[in-house]
């Protein structure tokens, strides 16, 4: 793929436990390009999460090889969002999102600076003052994602980050992320086990399936932007993306 930001290869990965040891992912092939995004989805224990904790480093490949073309210079290629905002209890808004430009040798006015910018991108400008639990779970995720974006990483990776939200909330969290993505024109890749939230959001779907996981399909979607919500196209391409997991994980 021409401007490939992530090229993955032959990666697989396993463990031992109790003398048996497990495979997770095997033999898988994926190639990202810059300013895309990419959704991953399939079922439970596939392996979709353990993916992008390889990515960020998080969890050592068994086999294979993962080249990234990050900027020259780049301090963190990647930044992950987690489903669990994961916010420091004990700091206000602002200094969460500031958190990862500490020992960036930014000055802490400097770190406010940007934290702000980025509150002001994920539309929460007038929330740094304030503590986490003073927040509302969908506020918290948005401050997740300003917290990544803060160390200007060139991929944003993102586990199942809405899931733990009511429908309402997520669906405008849905919105929120393809306005923020066009703004920003940051490679994402996002995984998720909703296949509506798959076809809203992605440039392209891949399918995970199998024990142990594997790239089974990918899927173009090819539904011009913006994307109104319902659209006639976007449930059609629910219904084909839905199939050919179904048939796919049947497959393997």
């Amino acid at each position: 793929m021409a401007d490939a930001i992530i090229d993955i290869r032959a990666l697989s990965l396993a463990y031992e436990r109790g003398g048996v040891r497990n495979v997770i992912l095997s033999n898988l092939d994926l190639t990202i390009a810059r300013g895309e995004f990419v959704v991953i989805v399939g079922e439970s224990g596939v392996g979709k999460s353990t993916l992008l904790r390889v990515l960020i480093g998080l969890a050592r490949p068994s086999a294979g090889k993962v080249r990234l073309d990050t900027r020259p210079g780049c301090r963190t290629p990647m930044a992950l969002v987690f489903q669990d905002a994961r916010l420091l209890p004990w700091r206000r808004v602002i200094d969460n999102v500031a958190f990862g430009l500490e020992g960036s040798g930014l000055s802490r006015a400097e770190r406010r600076a940007k934290a702000a910018e980025m509150l002001a991108l994920v539309g929460l400008a007038d929330l740094g003052g304030r503590w986490p639990h003073q927040l509302s779970g969908g506020q918290r995720q948005r401050v997740a994602i300003a917290r990544a974006l803060a160390v200007e990483p060139d991929v944003l990776l993102m586990d199942e980050p809405f899931s733990a939200l009511d429908s309402f909330t997520r669906e405008g969290l849905q919105d929120e992320l393809q306005r923020i993505k066009a703004q920003t024109g940051k490679t994402v890749l996002f995984v998720t086990h909703d296949i509506d939230e798959a076809v809203t959001l992605a440039d392209r779907v891949v399918v995970l399936a199998g024990s142990p996981g594997r790239v089974a399909a990918e899927v173009r979607i090819d539904v011009p932007r913006p994307r109104p919500r319902r659209d006639a196209a976007l449930l059609d391409a629910a219904r084909s993306l839905r199939a050919e997991l179904s048939r796919r994980s049947a497959d393997l």
